[in-house]
Formats: structure tokens, sequence, C-alpha cells
């Protein structure tokens, strides 16, 4: 799960596309917020949005019936592509069990997740299936905070899903939590497996990146899918000025939380894990494809080094006791991204899973140790809103510890 972030909304200004560039110069960023920079907006692209609504104006009421046939399509279209997923799966020991682990695993973080979905579904500070591009599933949310007249910074939130069950609405919690503190959180959604390969999600991530950017953004998160999308930009400005819709430069930071960037490394290790190794070369357009789609191995291609320099600040998360995607996939790529000059920083939680992370600490609520590292990210030389952050109330608890015990230890990821 990666976040970037790019631009502040100005005040009174919401209707027009304002972009602030955020440096990593402490000095720079509170300043930074207020500065207006071009966009890349093209005149058809501009036509369009002038003719649609403004996700940050008060969202009008829809009615009932649209709502409905709304989550029916989406229905259809997730059920009528699971279909077709399995006829790719087949019938594995391996599938079957994890299919299991993951009907018990939801069930006893059930409580939880029918809050999540109540605010999801009735919060009048979330804009649902925003457009942003024509493709299936070009779609995002928006999480606003209750006050939007002032400057925020913004999130991109491109949730994970093992290229497969990804969905904008995973990341409901985390942006529930960082709308609370007063941060616009972009959580799109993107074309998954096998409605789509690789080159078709990094396509849609960027699309939507792009979208954020010329319309709402200040910072953004599915981590590998987001760093391939970030290293591409950097690559098509680094070279002979490729027509961009959106700058590298209007990124403050890139957050990586459990990905993985070296896919020659992870073929093995998915494929024991149920992600099969003909199913995983089909996602990434075949054996031969891997490197491209690798950012720790593009990144030591003599011919992308210029591209580094335009990269924003890294940071890669990682729970040491992470399953689905060992932590040394961020160690590797941390070590990488030093030894070619990028800024980079490395944060391991110790002893944390996969899901820890993600879903079971932060249903737990008390203290929420990723949260906090991404908050810390986002208001990075704000001294006074740090100083908020350290004394803001601790949230809730949604689930009972002894069902997070229990789903932990079937966890299927």
């Amino acid at each position: 799960m990666p976040i970037m972030a790019t631009s502040a909304i100005p005040r009174e200004e919401t209707d027009r596309p304002i972009i602030s560039s955020l440096s990593v110069d402490d000095r720079s960023i509170s300043k930074s917020f207020l500065r207006r920079i071009p966009t890349f907006t093209s005149n058809h692209q501009r036509r369009r949005r002038v003719a649609s609504d403004n996700p940050l104006r008060p969202a009008r009421r829809t009615s009932f019936s649209r709502d409905v046939g709304h989550a029916a399509a989406e229905t259809f279209l997730l059920t009528r592509l699971s279909f077709k997923l399995l006829r790719y799966l087949g019938v594995g020991y391996r599938w079957i069990t994890k299919f299991l682990a993951l009907g018990c695993y939801a069930l006893l973080l059930m409580p939880g997740f029918l809050q999540v979905a109540y605010y999801y579904y009735f919060s009048t500070q979330v804009r649902r299936s925003v457009v942003y591009g024509e493709q299936p599933r070009n779609r995002l949310d928006l999480y606003l905070p209750l006050n939007i007249s002032e400057p925020k910074p913004v999130v991109a939130f491109v949730t994970g899903g093992a290229w497969i069950i990804g969905y904008k609405a995973w990341g409901a919690l985390l942006s529930q939590r960082l709308a609370e503190r007063g941060i616009i959180v972009a959580c799109i959604d993107y074309r998954n497996f096998p409605q789509g390969t690789i080159s078709d999600m990094i396509n849609d991530a960027s699309q939507g990146i792009s979208f954020i950017c010329n319309s709402v953004i200040e910072y953004g998160a599915g981590a590998h899918i987001a760093s391939c999308a970030l290293l591409n930009q950097a690559i098509k400005e680094s070279g002979d000025g490729e027509s961009a819709t959106w700058s590298v430069s209007q990124l403050k930071a890139y957050v990586g939380t459990s990905g993985g960037y070296n896919m020659l490394n992870l073929v093995d290790h998915f494929h024991g894990r149920g992600l099969y190794r003909s199913i995983f070369l089909s996602i990434m357009e075949g054996e031969q494809s891997l490197e491209k789609f690798s950012p720790e191995v593009m990144l030591q291609d003599p011919s992308v080094r210029r591209a580094v320099s335009l990269l924003p600040h890294i940071i890669l998360l990682h729970g040491t006791a992470d399953y689905s995607i060992p932590s040394d996939a961020s160690k590797t790529f941390a070590d990488v991204l030093q030894r070619v000059g990028a800024q980079v920083k490395l944060i391991l939680y110790e002893g944390k899973t996969h899901t820890d992370l993600f879903l079971q600490d932060p249903l737990r609520g008390d203290t929420d140790e990723l949260l906090r590292d991404i908050l810390a990210v986002i208001h990075a030389g704000d001294i006074i809103t740090l100083a908020k952050d350290e004394v803001a109330p601790l949230n809730r608890r949604l689930v009972p510890e002894l069902m997070l015990k229990m789903a932990r230890k079937i966890s299927p990821f």
C-alpha cells in the first residue's frame, strides 16, 4: 500500500485546480501549501472537468434507487470477474484453504467492518466513485475533513490486493483516520486481473494520480503498482520531454507499506503462498516482463539514473513478521535506493504481520503505529500540527481483543 503527497486546497478556490509543490526542505513546506504552479490538464480534460461536479463541493443527496443501481452494477462486475478468475485458478487445495480461512477471518472482524461500512456508505464526508477516467473501475473515493476552507494536505492512496482483489474501499479505515486529522484522502480504484494486467493497473494508478494532481492533491500510498507508476513518470520526465498530465515534483513523498519491489525474487515465494506461477506471470505479462515491472531492478539500469534525482522522499514501512511479502523486500529496495542516491527511509515494525498494520491494529484502537508514522510524513516540518498529533485522543476499539487474536492466527495473508 503506497501513499503519495502533492497539493493543498486553498480557501475559496476549491473549484480551480491549484497544486502546491512541496519540497522536503522543512523551511519551505508551510509556504509551499499556498504556492500555485501550472497544471498539466489538457483542453479536453478541462472541458470534461468543468462539466462535471466538483468533488469537494458539499454532497448532494442522491436517490436511493441510484445508490442501489450503482451497488448492483459493481456487484455484478465483481461477481463476473470472480468467476473468470476461478477459471484461471482452477481448484487447488491452497486456494480452497485460503478461501475458507478468509471467510473465518472476515467473520471474526465483522463487528469492525460493519462500523467502517456504515461510515463509508452514509457519511457526508465521503464522496464515493468519483470518475477519473474512461476505463472500467476508473473511480476514486474522496474522504474529506469537516473543514476544507483552509489548505489541507492530500493523500493519493493506492490500495493493495495481490493484483487480484484490490479495491478502493479497502482503504476506508485508514482514510477515515486521516480525514479525522484534517487530511484529504483519495482512494484510487484500478482494474485487477483478469480484467487487466499489470500495465493496465499502472496506467490506471497514474491516471488517478493525474486527476488528483489537477483537481485535488498533496500526498500519495498498493506499494508495487504505485512505485512503478512513480518511477515510470520520473523516467518520462528525465527523457525527451514526453508530454505528461502530472509531475513527480507535485509529490511531497511516497510511502510504500508492505510492498514487493523485485518481482524476480518473489515468483517462487508467491507460488508457495498460493499465487501460482502461471497466474502471476499472466498478471505480469510474461516472465520476460518481470524486470520491467520491478522498480528495484529498473533503478540499477544506468539509463534511468537521471530519473533518480526527480524522485520524492521515499519512506518504506514493513512488518518483520510479514509472510505475504517478507520484509527483506523493503530492505533490499531501500539499499538500492540509497546506492543510487535517492532519499529513502526504512521503518520496520518488529513482530507485525501483513494484516497487523492494516487491520488488526487500527481495529484495536489505542496506539496505531502505522497511522503515527504516516502522519509524521504528512506533517513533517509543521511543528504545531505534529504536537497536536501527539496529544490527539486515541481511537476507540472496534473489535474485542479475543476476536482480534483469533483473526490474527487464521489470517490467510
